[in-house]
């Protein structure tokens, strides 16, 4: 902390956020040092890879249209081996959840426990396709990946929809304090920069809820194998990259 001292010398000096002014190789090293700053590249690379093979921009009869198709799967088989562990995140999340209704117990176990099996059995499911577990297992725990990814995001979006509401809430009535400090002539700087913070919360957590719905949509595809409505190849790939993107965003922000 400043000394009181530091503070009266330089009294607005730290009024903007350090990040604004940070080297961009600097936070790009960051970023990449993460492991999910370098998953959510391949993950742009991958759905980027599909929109290119499922809207027929490279014929099928083309020798690059076969790369392009292995170069897809081996970055899905590689993006696998990046969630080795990443069960325990959803454990800690669940840990330290805000428990204090029972509504509040049963969305937390549907989304951090749902997200969590997803995590755990996707160890496996990259053990088969990486050759050390039978493949004959590899449908299976497929299908059991995609039930508890749904499960996940089913549980994320109503805890997304929850916490939104409660941003709009507290919105509102920081909106009417404003009011009442602009009508007496009261100073609302503070309140101001609360507001914009508040807004820019609010605006990061409907970008989650379009990731989470993106996600979702995709797990569905996954337990149907592709087949009905909503299934799509071309809009499987959008979807992913639709997620991958806002996905990239927030990593990026919070590195």
């Amino acid at each position: 902390m400043e000394s009181n001292t530091q503070t009266q010398t330089k009294p607005k000096q730290s009024s903007k956020p350090p990040t604004n002014n940070r080297d961009f190789l600097i936070h790009l090293e960051a970023y990449l040092a993460k492991r999910d700053g370098v998953d959510k590249l391949l993950k742009i690379s991958r759905y980027a890879t599909k929109i290119i093979l499922s809207s027929d921009l490279v014929p099928a009869t083309h020798p690059f249209h076969r790369r392009l198709k292995t170069f897809e799967s081996n970055v899905g088989l590689s993006r696998k081996a990046f969630r080795l562990g990443k069960f325990i995140q959803d454990i800690n999340s669940l840990r330290s959840a805000k428990l204090d209704t029972t509504q509040n117990v049963i969305i937390a176990l549907i989304a951090y426990g749902g997200e969590g099996v997803y995590y755990f059995v996707e160890q496996f499911v990259w053990l088969t396709k990486s050759g050390l577990i039978s493949p004959t297992h590899a449908r299976v725990l497929q299908r059991v990946s995609a039930w508890a990814e749904l499960i996940g995001y089913v549980g994320s979006v109503s805890m997304k929809v929850k916490e939104l509401k409660a941003i709009s809430f507290d919105e509102r009535c920081l909106l009417s304090s404003i009011e009442i400090a602009v009508t007496r002539g009261d100073d609302v700087e503070c309140e101001m920069e609360r507001l914009g913070k508040l807004r820019e919360k609010k605006l990061m957590k409907r970008l989650s809820l379009v990731q989470d719905v993106a996600d979702g949509l995709m797990a569905v595809a996954d337990i149907r194998d592709g087949k009905g409505r909503l299934s799509g190849p071309l809009l499987m790939a959008s979807a992913g990259m639709v997620s991958a993107v806002i996905s990239t965003h927030k990593n990026w922000l919070s590195c």
